[in-house]
């Protein structure tokens, strides 16, 4: 495996959301730069807009899912089953593995946040979080899934 699952741990070290974290790690694959890459999943942070509902980082996997292999044309039914099988499958093994893809779940809340705003990322911020193992553990998926698919 390569260092898929490392840079988007660093990604979120470095600022980025959960969801661009992902997302940037696969800029290149997805024939984007990393500012477009940043721009285009930057509301899906924090289980979207912070309100702790689907976890980012497997936002991003469907960010990534759908830029390789999602459909342009609304008639396009089989493509759109076909992306719909592939989300679902990820969805599957990310819960297995991590016990949800709800935000607050992972991050053991019992309600949604209060506020739109984004806690500084300090020492404290990253010792209760598992966000940035959980960005390594959605890169890595990906590319092994990726690596594992190459056709659509």
């Amino acid at each position: 495996m390569s260092n898929k699952g490392d840079k988007a741990y660093k990604n979120f070290l470095s600022g980025y959301n959960c969801t661009q974290a992902v997302a940037v790690t696969f800029a290149e694959e997805l024939g984007l730069d990393k500012e477009t890459a940043a721009r285009l999943s930057s509301g899906f942070g924090g289980g979207m807009g912070r309100l702790r509902e689907v976890c980012g980082t497997f936002s991003g996997v469907v960010f990534v899912l759908s830029s390789l292999y999602g459909y342009s044309d609304p008639k396009d039914t089989a493509t759109k089953k076909e992306l719909y099988e592939k989300i679902r499958a990820l969805a599957a093994k990310f819960r297995e593995d991590n016990g949800s893809i709800i935000c607050r779940e992972l991050l053991g809340l019992d309600k949604p946040e209060d506020s739109a705003t984004p806690e500084a990322r300090t020492p404290e911020y990253y010792k209760k979080r598992p966000c940035p193992e959980l960005c390594r553990y959605a890169a890595n998926l990906l590319e092994e899934y990726i690596r594992e698919n190459r056709t659509k």
